[in-house]
């Protein structure tokens, strides 16, 4: 009974409905690898924006905003990017691109030293999404080390477990497709020789904002502060990051977190709950005019990042 979970069924069939998305997002980034050693600069930050962007929409495949009906990714994820692109409220691209850059600093052996956490959301799609990204990461030079952090029980329907995070790259590598097999055989190889590793903790799935966590999960605290970057996914998370305060909409993301700055962060995510920050002045009151539901319909997304490192 440990390991049972009331929402399996959901979260795989969000996988197996979304066979033609996960295909042409595998097929690109087995493309990109072999192309990587002749990729400038330039293409090199395009693709981290392009996967970026790929990640930050899989968000929308939740099944606790759809009551566990199908709410799985049917075409290529990259043929609405630049339709979607209008939607992207807050977008610290750059700045995240930067941080990455910045931490490339090379050891004796020529090794990329520079560490990513990813704080997960759902299962399925979105799941892939990441694990693309995290894939793209390590091959670009980008992250020498890649942490997972998940739940450590089912929770809000598709989160993901250590389960689920094990089944995903299984039957990745078990698939009748040569790119998404070839990347579950890189995913699985990345967690047998330490480059990738899944880590759960309680306080993932306590009430307490991530404010909190120095005192109420100092361990877990510390751990983030070895990390160059932290991406936190999804609408909880976010509600985590800012204590799901009605903060007024031009509070700064910074101001928000409220102490929350174990190492540089940024939060993927797509509006489906009734807090954001860090907007400007005006652009909520213009939503709300062409938008009434603009904060829960999971239209609209925000790429926010913060730095202890950075002025504030």
């Amino acid at each position: 009974m440990d390991k049972f979970d009331v929402f399996k069924e959901g979260k795989t069939q969000s996988y197996l409905e979304s066979q033609q998305a996960i295909k042409s997002l595998c097929t690109y980034l087995q493309e990109l690898i072999t192309n990587m050693e002749n990729m400038t600069e330039i293409q090199l930050r395009d693709s981290f924006l392009k996967l970026l962007q790929v990640s930050l929409w899989g968000n929308k495949c939740d099944l606790s905003i759809s009551a566990g009906q199908d709410n799985s990714q049917k075409s290529s994820p990259f043929d609405s990017l630049p339709d979607l692109q209008r939607f992207i409220l807050v977008d610290d691209s750059n700045m995240v691109w930067s941080t990455l850059v910045a931490a490339q600093g090379s050891g004796s052996s020529g090794m990329k030293h520079a560490r990513v956490d990813i704080v997960l959301d759902n299962a399925g799609f979105e799941l892939v999404t990441d694990l693309v990204f995290a894939d793209f990461l390590v091959s670009a030079g980008l992250a020498k080390h890649i942490r997972f952090h998940g739940k450590s029980i089912p929770w809000f329907v598709s989160d993901v477990t250590k389960q689920d995070f094990e089944w995903t790259i299984m039957q990745t590598m078990a698939a009748n497709h040569k790119w998404m097999s070839a990347s579950g055989v890189q995913w699985k190889h990345f967690i047998k020789d330490g480059t990738w590793s899944y880590h759960d903790h309680s306080f993932w799935t306590l009430p307490h904002e991530f404010c909190d966590m120095a005192v109420d999960a100092a361990d877990l605290y510390s751990t983030l502060q070895g990390s160059d970057l932290i991406f936190f996914k999804g609408d909880l998370n976010y509600r985590k990051l800012t204590g799901d305060r009605k903060w007024e909409h031009t509070v700064p993301f910074d101001q928000a977190l409220r102490g929350f700055q174990p190492a540089p962060l940024c939060s993927l995510r797509t509006l489906k709950a009734d807090v954001q920050v860090g907007l400007q002045p005006g652009q909520a009151e213009k939503l709300s005019s062409q938008d009434p539901d603009w904060m829960t319909n999971g239209k609209y997304a925000v790429v926010q990042f913060s730095s202890p490192h950075r002025e504030q």
